[in-house]
Formats: structure tokens, C-alpha cells, sequence
């Protein structure tokens, strides 16, 4: 029973702390979507992680990296926060996105912390599952 009481006193203080990173990980990601569809790559810019950043050196050429990689991102239609989860220590956002076809597409986002708040580290589409007749 004290277990229990020890339990449900951890989960009371540490929930909090998550919706809370939940919400501000949604934030970031809808905001740079948002961007993209602005056409605000600089924008979109602030919400990458410096290794990102450091990665593509120029807003520019972040920009056309996601306008040819992931048109899904550069031009979205509707989008639907799926799990927060980790994997090997690595916050990752699934999220659904319909392109400006109406096309579904599911994306994980690796999430990092940094002293500026939460930033996107990496963008991976998840293949499509097998449907069979």
C-alpha cells in the first residue's frame, strides 16, 4: 500500500511536466508548419536544432531541402498530433499530415531541449502500411 502511495504521488508531480512538454513539442511543430505554409522560411528556421542549423547553414538552403524532401511539410493541409514517445533517450512527436492533395503521410519528429526551448533535430516519414484486399 505505501508503494502505491509512493507511486501515485510521483505520477501526480511528474504528469504535469509532461502535458506540459507535450503542449510547448506541438507548439514548435505547428508553428513551423505553420511557417512553411507562410512561405516564412526563416520562421521555419528558428524552430530547427543547431545541429540542423549547422547542418543546412542557411535558412535558404533549409528551405529547399524541405520543399524537394518533404513537400508534405513545405505545403500542409491538415495536421494531427499523434504519440509523444522515446526511443534511446530521444523524444519523438508522430504526426499525421495531409498534404495539399489530401494525401495522409505520418512523420516522426526527434525532439531535443535546448536553452531556447524545444527545437526539431530530424524529420523522418514513416512508410506507408501494406494494405491488402
Amino acid at each position: 500500500m505505501r508503494f502505491l502511495a509512493i507511486f501515485a504521488a510521483i505520477w501526480v508531480w511528474v504528469m504535469p511536466a509532461i502535458a506540459q512538454d507535450n503542449r510547448a513539442i506541438e507548439d514548435v511543430i505547428g508553428s513551423q508548419l505553420q511557417a512553411f505554409n507562410d512561405r516564412d522560411v526563416q520562421g521555419a528556421w528558428q524552430f530547427a536544432s543547431p545541429m540542423i542549423q549547422g547542418l543546412f547553414q542557411t535558412p535558404d538552403n533549409f528551405g529547399m531541402m524541405v520543399e524537394n524532401g518533404y513537400p508534405m511539410v513545405w505545403t500542409n493541409k491538415d495536421v494531427e498530433f499523434l504519440e509523444l514517445g522515446e526511443v534511446n533517450g530521444i523524444l519523438i512527436q508522430r504526426v499525421l499530415i495531409r498534404d495539399s492533395a489530401g494525401a495522409a503521410f505520418v512523420l516522426e519528429y526527434a525532439m531535443i531541449e535546448t536553452e531556447a526551448g524545444w527545437r526539431i533535430n530530424g524529420v523522418q516519414v514513416l512508410p506507408a502500411p501494406d494494405v491488402a484486399a
